[in-house]
């Protein structure tokens, strides 16, 4: 159960340092969950920008439940602090990626900026 709450925090603190990348990095507009939001809601996803925030906390927390849960079940071991950062920060990454080529592309239709 404890690995279950570190995964929950480092969900938090995980998606809170990509949503200050992606508002530092963005253009200014609502997120991609709020596009992925409006096109299943119908209307403009200016008016789902705080579901569509709500929903990216959402996914971190979980991925962060599910690295914590999943690692030792691939025979890794998150003993160390360093470790556990290391291989956070990789599956961080490719979750972003596969967000960037399945959710952004496939399913919202939209192309990453590219920075």
């Amino acid at each position: 159960m404890a690995s279950v709450i570190a995964g929950l925090a480092g969900g938090v603190v995980a998606t809170i340092v990509m949503t200050i990348a992606m508002m530092v990095m963005g253009d200014g507009g609502p997120p991609p969950t709020a596009r992925l939001v409006a096109k299943f809601a119908g209307g403009d996803p200016e008016d789902y920008a705080m579901p569509g925030m709500a929903l990216h906390f959402i996914y971190g927390i979980v991925a962060g439940a599910v690295f914590a849960v999943g690692v030792p079940l691939i025979g890794l071991s998150l003993g160390s602090i360093g470790v556990a950062i290391g291989l956070g920060l990789v599956y961080g990454i490719v979750l972003m990626i596969g967000g960037m080529m399945f959710w952004m592309r496939m399913v919202i239709g939209m192309e990453p900026i590219r920075v």
